[in-house]
């Protein structure tokens, strides 16, 4: 494993840890030359999922594009980058789990606002509006309204 500040090859482990999900393991290290310390990560390979995207074409899942477009609504918020990992992770998990060698960008789409909306509301009408592709006010407001007819029906169970 490389150091990023000084490219040299040997590292030690200081400490490695499972992910909650126990499908990541997480190592702290120490470059042997420089003494600078970096996080790696190290998960199982799996068979590639295929994106069908809304346009007809095909790519490989990218875990980065999801937790960027996690990292893009939350913007500002007060939300630890770990809870977007965690968050990202499963994402990937219930991809994973419909056993399917392609997936359409919209499946992802709708597990990602799943995860916005129970972790901040305002990240996940950012998301949607970009994810829905919201033409007027009208459509946004629609979609408030759902939301604050969903956290009113929480606060009387």
């Amino acid at each position: 494993m490389k150091c990023p500040q000084c490219q040299h090859s040997n590292s030690k482990v200081i400490d490695s840890r499972h992910t909650d999900e126990m499908s990541t393991i997480r190592r702290r290290r120490e470059c042997e030359s420089c003494g600078f310390r970096f996080t790696t990560f190290e998960r199982v390979e799996v068979t590639p999922l295929v994106v069908v995207k809304k346009d007809g074409t095909r790519e490989v899942f990218n875990r980065e594009k999801v937790l960027a477009g996690l990292l893009r609504a939350c913007e500002k918020r007060a939300i630890p980058y770990e809870e977007l990992e965690k968050r990202t992770d499963k994402v990937e998990a219930n991809l994973r789990n419909l056993n399917k060698a392609e997936i359409s960008s919209n499946e992802i789409g709708e597990f990602v606002m799943k995860e916005l909306i129970s972790l901040d509301q305002v990240a996940y009408v950012r998301f949607a509006s970009v994810y829905k592709e919201f033409k007027d006010i009208d459509q946004l407001m629609e979609t408030l309204n759902q939301l604050t007819k969903g956290s009113n029906n929480n606060e009387h169970q």
